[in-house]
């Protein structure tokens, strides 16, 4: 074309420099392509997935195409605004240390009305735990409004603060049909006094929240981004995007929390992959581990660290191997693990409490938790009743089912 000679492609031409095999696997390779800076506007994520894998994952000349992993420059990284609030941040508000947070999604999430939604919100907190949420599709249906939500969760946050004498909050959903509604929903929230709202980040889109992060920065909110649809782009091995791609995508949008699987619950997750991904949401660097599924140095430089969130059919049984898996800076949910207990939702509650409180202590005695997941639970439930409970509902439920999307390895 002649406009080619009114510019300098060879400045702007991405550069595959290097072709590697892919372990046990003869029919693929990885391509590792470097592309200029200037191709991409800063701070725009939409931009940098527009251009890596906007059109070429549809080419009849490719059978598969799976982008595995990005290195972000630093100099890049530094023109995102990132979390809205951080790790630290969201402890010295919540006035939470030392431990993982306690939360759960209200059951069931469709059909309660909006008082009923928040008497079981009000229950769960005063129970024991330090959050509940919305979950990724409760937005403003027929039979729950959002505006009757939001009023109801607010009374019964503050019932619970003032009867524990804790920090509570509630991940209220302001998802919406278009960002106008959105940031109307997010307003009110704020009005209430509520301290976090929820986005579901893909769905939603990376425009809203960019802009949303933004909001919450400017306004002292806490942002919990759900990853609904996630599987559909990440879950097929030889095709679509990874999801440590799309974890550092959203660090970079902005979020104080994301969902990343389990692990040991009824969600896909291969335990070192998920470890690899959960680096890239805490930690200032992570070097290359192939191990984990890491495949280059990645310098977050001073962008603030996002909460793991463990959360998808995991119970009290739990509670020491996701304590060893995920550390203090996360927050593990327990929906029907809380609501499904015989006695109710505070019963529930304080059953999570207290085995969370006694695996943290038995870590911090330099026990091997996982190894004696029974015997630190059993000794706690001899003063826990509810605890006791819950260990004889849950003690048959297991989730063991091969994971579909593993590390390469020869």
């Amino acid at each position: 074309m002649w406009s080619e000679l009114l510019t300098d492609l060879e400045y702007y031409k991405g550069r595959a420099y290097r072709i590697e095999d892919v372990p046990g696997d003869s029919e693929s390779f990885y391509a590792f392509v470097a592309y200029p800076l200037d191709l991409f506007e800063e701070g725009s994520i939409v931009n940098v997935l527009t251009s890596l894998v906007g059109n070429v994952f549809g080419f009849k000349a490719l059978k598969h195409l799976r982008l595995e992993d990005i290195r972000f420059p630093i100099a890049y990284i530094k023109t995102c605004m990132g979390p809205p609030n951080g790790i630290q941040v969201e402890r010295d508000r919540l006035n939470k240390y030392g431990r993982p947070l306690l939360g759960c999604t209200i059951k069931p999430k469709l059909g309660l009305s909006a008082k009923n939604y928040g008497r079981a919100v009000y229950e769960c907190l005063r129970g024991g735990l330090d959050l509940t949420k919305d979950d990724e599709n409760v937005n403003s249906q027929p039979f729950m409004r959002w505006q009757n939500r939001f009023e109801f969760v607010a009374e019964a946050i503050q019932k619970a603060e003032q009867e524990t004498g804790e920090r509570k909050g509630h991940y209220l959903n302001v998802t919406a049909p278009d960002p106008e509604q959105m940031y109307e929903r997010a307003e009110f929230a704020k009005e209430v006094g509520c301290p976090i709202i929820m986005h579901d980040f893909l769905t939603g889109g990376f425009t809203a929240n960019t802009g949303l992060a933004k909001w919450c920065r400017k306004n002292s909110m806490l942002l919990h981004i759900h990853r609904a649809m996630h599987a559909v782009i990440d879950r097929h091995p030889k095709h679509g995007i990874h999801f440590r791609v799309l974890a550092k995508c959203l660090r970079l949008s902005g979020g104080d929390h994301l969902h990343t699987g389990t692990v040991v619950g009824k969600l896909e997750g291969d335990r070192n992959s998920t470890l690899g991904f959960v680096d890239q949401l805490r930690e200032s660097f992570v070097p290359e581990d192939r191990s984990r599924g890491v495949f280059f140095d990645q310098d977050w430089g001073s962008l603030p660290g996002v909460f793991a969130v463990a959360s998808g059919g995991i119970h009290v049984w739990h509670m020491p191997a996701l304590v060893t898996i995920f550390g203090d800076d996360s927050c593990l949910q327990f929906g029907g693990g809380t609501q499904g207990h015989p006695w109710g939702n505070a019963a529930g509650a304080a059953a999570n409490r207290v085995a969370l409180e006694a695996s943290v202590k038995a870590r911090n005695q330099g026990r091997q938790i996982e190894k004696e997941a029974r015997d630190i639970l059993t000794e706690a439930a001899r003063t826990s009743p509810e605890l006791a409970i819950a260990m004889e509902t849950w003690k048959e439920i297991k989730f063991e089912f091969e994971t579909v999307d593993k590390l390469d390895v020869a």
